[in-house]
């Protein structure tokens, strides 16, 4: 999918680890939510309340999943999973185009 049709858009960006990192969240009819953004080269953590789906639209990306003691490299149009309520690392890069998926 590479657009979203009849959806909300959030103005205000989320902004994490001094604008390094970016978001807006998009809901959509069913209440379902994503988020697009932005990561610029860097090496952050982050924590999930629900069970995400990371898509990796453009960008280097290499991610140390939860339980994991081994970095992956996820390529552009590749995507990775994190269990809810956990944490991951993440390395950037390069600037680095992005899609989350909040699953249920």
């Amino acid at each position: 999918m590479t657009e979203f049709n009849d959806v909300t858009v959030k103005k205000a960006a989320n902004i994490y680890y001094d604008g390094k990192v970016t978001s807006r969240v998009v809901t959509f009819a069913d209440g379902s939510t994503k988020t697009l953004g932005i990561m610029m080269p860097g090496e952050y953590e982050f924590g999930t309340e629900k069970k995400e789906l990371m898509e990796i639209l453009s960008g280097e990306v290499t991610v140390l999943l939860p339980g994991s003691e081994e970095w992956q490299i996820i390529a552009p149009g590749e995507s990775f999973e994190v269990p809810a309520n956990s944490k991951f690392g993440i390395k950037i890069g390069t600037v680095t185009d992005y899609c989350c998926s909040y699953l249920d």
